[in-house]
């Protein structure tokens, strides 16, 4: 690993958190140069939801390289471009009755984020959005102003400016009350306060420590939005794509976002995309070149993405997801009863789990425990302290306990250390 502390920057993250050098992958299980296999209950980030390497997309790859595909396009018109648009609109969008038109940008999801923002400002041409505490949209500056985390927001090196935070649903302060206050403030013509461009939120925030919304107050915050001329950005970038047990987060919600912001799981493959979904009316609003990136027409991500989009032909993936996401949260479930003296909480939904151990400090071992016995698995939340379960989808029920049970004992280690 010295080639890396040499010559990479000292911005380097995750690797400190996983020392080793991986080498090969396969769904849910990288094995590093000297041959030791962890089960990765990390996946990208959310990336990876049909794990490492998958065959299906591996074979559309190779065959569409071989057949000298168009790599790279821009935003030109390519038959990669179109059998993606085609299958994304037949499989997700038509069966929704949505008619969002699809708008490609820089391929991560913070990309997605500012472009959001920037339409929604052009929009309704007011400035302010209101964003949400614990939630994380991205680190380009317009999206980092709507993220909440100090530590990222202090590398900015300049004002971020332009949003209003209210507490997310189960945060201190937060829930209907709070919203009915953010309206009355919004209705009184001397309160100061004016109604905004646009609310972004999660419907669970990922990285703010697997935060879960209910129907009840999203459907208030979208209320709020539309009678006050404001547009409903859902970020599903790290909980779409399947991740809850259907393909959108906010399924089954009836809810209409006016902008949905998607990246990570949408290229399948792990190659980079991001795309979001807008309500005509507010696509009109662009002019053509308007908002640009040099790789929002990624020929490998729409072959990769397109095979991905296969998965959602009939439900037999999101059945198992669910029924994984099931056990995932059962034995979460045990060991927060295990702990219930030290305040223990188990948060999620389908196959995006939490368990918030409330020490970020014991949070920050046990997921070095795992990694020294196999097992990749991220914190996340306030000071670290959610342990945060994001395996692939396609997971092997047999590599998902052996992982589980890899958790547990790295928890029991920590935990009878401190006693």
């Amino acid at each position: 690993m010295k080639i890396f502390e040499q010559w990479e920057s000292e911005i380097r993250g995750y690797c400190r958190s996983f020392p080793t050098v991986f080498k090969s992958a396969s769904n849910a299980r990288q094995t590093d140069e000297n041959g030791k296999s962890y089960i990765d209950f990390f996946a990208g980030a959310g990336v990876l939801n049909f794990g490492h390497n998958n065959e299906r997309m591996k074979r559309a790859l190779i065959e569409f390289i071989e057949a000298d595909g168009v790599a790279h396009s821009l935003d030109m018109y390519t038959t990669a471009k179109r059998d993606f648009i085609e299958k994304f609109a037949t499989t997700i969008l038509e069966p929704r009755g949505m008619n969002h038109k699809m708008q490609f940008m820089g391929p991560t999801g913070t990309n997605a984020v500012e472009a959001a923002l920037k339409l929604a400002r052009r929009v309704t041409k007011r400035q302010h959005v209101v964003a949400f505490s614990h939630g994380f949209h991205g680190m380009t500056l317009g999206s980092l102003a709507c993220t909440a985390n100090d530590y990222f927001r202090q590398a900015a090196g300049v004002p971020l400016d332009h949003v209003v935070r209210l507490p997310f649903e189960n945060a201190p302060g937060g829930g209907m009350e709070c919203l009915a206050e953010h309206e009355r403030a919004l209705k009184d013509p001397s309160s100061g306060i004016t109604p905004p461009a646009a609310y972004v939120l999660e419907v669970i925030q990922a990285e703010g420590g697997v935060n879960v919304a209910s129907k009840a107050w999203l459907k208030e915050v979208q209320r709020i939005a539309h009678e006050h001329g404001a547009l409903l950005i859902i970020d599903d970038i790290q909980v779409g794509c399947g991740r809850t047990g259907s393909y959108f987060s906010f399924d089954g919600m009836d809810l209409a976002p006016d902008i949905i912001c998607l990246a990570k799981g949408i290229g399948g493959f792990g190659t980079p995309l991001a795309m979001n979904l807008i309500k005509p009316e507010h696509d009109q609003h662009w002019s053509p070149g308007e908002h640009t990136g040099t790789f929002r027409g990624q020929g490998f991500s729409f072959v990769s993405g397109r095979e991905a989009l296969t998965y959602f032909d009939d439900d037999k993936l999101m059945v198992e997801v669910k029924k994984k996401g099931d056990l995932i949260a059962a034995h979460l479930d045990e060991l927060a009863k295990q702990y219930a003296g030290q305040g223990y909480a188990v948060r999620g939904k389908g196959m995006i789990q939490a368990l918030d151990v409330v020490d970020g400090s014991k949070a920050k071992e046990m997921a070095a425990h795992c990694f020294e016995n196999g097992l990749l698995l991220g914190p996340c939340g306030s000071g670290g302290r959610v342990l945060k379960v994001i395996p692939p989808l396609t997971i092997p029920e047999a590599d998902l306990k052996e992982g589980l049970k890899i958790l547990s004992e790295a928890i029991h280690s920590v935990m009878e250390a401190a006693a």
